[in-house]
């Protein structure tokens, strides 16, 4: 009985193990299944190409190419040489047995050459980007087969050099034509001690009309510069007009509050406001604390100039300078409080903001003229005035394009193309 049931529990157990053998088999079919998809084999299954064009292209031994040209890239920093090549005769007499070309660079025709590049059969040209300026260079090129590879000869020197300028002689003609007028005008500036003749900007008129009523009525004048610091020519632009600014409100006696959300900003104007009150000869009026730092932040700074306005309700209000997002609330702050607003910004984004909500708007550059006017200073006076004699050569060239296009002569546009 006991023999009966040894037999029978060996019989179990080696069924469970044929049966475990069995899943594990078919496990591993279904996943050698699944790896090669319907109508492929796998890599160890597929077949030589043992058509007769597979047999030849894998016979032919490929033909090396012939280096033609190697030159600088024109108009350039220095730092690419152009190769050019003959394509390998292999191309043409058994097509497909060229893989692609590499190119090879090496600093010596002795040296070891490392490929810095690799094209297409189609192509035949190179550039290469990587090189540096006044240092010589060989090249070889290696036609890639399936079965077999061949170099051309070495060919070389060749060397990359740093152009003057990129080859544009009409852009490069206004440039110099822009930078003489600008200077020629200087030197006149110079010569008349600042008395150039510059528009007349009607905001400046309203200036003095602004700063009167707040002495009138007894209140301040408010100035705020913008929100960057003092190396945005904005803020400088700014600064020259807080001279005349000061200058007004120290002569009718009126207080200046000019909060900044810049430290060199701040150190800047006090150092302007004060020049200024010395110069209408009323130094002891000057009170540093008015013109204060209060944050760097963005929205921090707007809440507090707010703030100010709430509180001490100046009745005229001068936001001159770089601003962002703030404009607008600062602007209707102001207007809710019924100052006279003056503002002046060459953020074109924020223009529309200060147009709806203050009396005069500096619009763009008129920010720097009215700068450049106000300081009386040669060299700014200068810049502008040969600013205006470039943008009118603008507006005719512009004109003449116009003329040319409409006449079917495209010589004046090949002539200033940028391409």
């Amino acid at each position: 009985m006991i023999l009966k049931r040894i037999a029978v529990s060996l019989s179990v157990q080696a069924l469970r193990a044929t049966a475990f053998a069995g899943v594990a088999a078919l496990v591993l079919a279904l996943g050698a299944s699944a790896a090669t998809t319907p109508g492929e084999t796998s890599p160890e299954q597929a077949p030589a190409d043992q058509s007769p064009a597979g047999q030849a292209l894998t016979q032919v031994t490929v033909l090396p190419p012939e280096i033609t040209s190697l030159k600088d890239t024109p108009h350039d920093a220095g730092t690419s040489i152009d190769i050019a090549w003959q394509v390998s005769p292999s191309e043409a007499s058994a097509p497909g047995s060229v893989l692609e070309y590499k190119v090879m660079r090496a600093d010596s025709p002795s040296g070891e050459f490392a490929e810095v590049g690799a094209t297409p059969t189609a192509s035949s040209t190179y550039s290469d980007g990587t090189t540096l300026p006044h240092r010589q260079y060989w090249y070889r090129i290696d036609a890639i087969g399936l079965t077999s590879s061949a170099s051309s000869g070495v060919a070389g020197p060749a060397v990359s050099v740093m152009q003057w300028y990129n080859g544009r002689t009409s852009v490069l003609g206004l440039v110099v034509f822009c930078c003489a007028s600008i200077l020629i005008y200087i030197s006149i500036a110079r010569r008349k001690m600042g008395k150039v003749f510059v528009r007349r900007i009607p905001a400046l008129d309203a200036f003095d009309e602004a700063i009167g009523r707040a002495t009138e009525m007894g209140k301040s004048v408010l100035y705020v510069a913008g929100g960057l610091d003092i190396d945005d020519p904005q803020t400088v632009a700014s600064m020259n007009i807080l001279a005349r600014v000061a200058e007004k409100v120290a002569t009718y006696g009126t207080r200046l509050l000019m909060p900044c959300c810049r430290a060199m900003q701040m150190s800047m104007a006090r150092e302007t406001v004060k020049e200024s009150y010395l110069r209408v000869g009323k130094p002891d009026d000057y009170k540093e604390e008015d013109i204060r730092y209060l944050t760097d932040d963005q929205f921090g700074f707007v809440a507090g100039v707010d703030g100010i306005m709430m509180r001490e309700r100046p009745a005229a209000n001068f936001y001159l300078g770089a601003f962002y997002a703030e404009s607008l609330i600062l602007a209707e702050t102001g207007f809710s409080t019924g100052a006279i607003q003056i503002a002046g910004t060459a953020m074109i984004d924020q223009l529309p903001f200060f147009v709806a909500a203050c009396d005069y708007t500096l619009i763009g550059e008129e920010l720097y003229a009215a700068g450049a006017s106000l300081s009386e200073d040669p060299v700014q006076l200068g810049t502008i005035k040969g600013q205006d004699v470039a943008k009118a050569l603008f507006v005719v060239i512009i004109i003449v394009g116009i003329v040319f296009s409409l006449a079917g002569n495209p010589l004046f546009y090949r002539w200033f193309s940028v391409h």
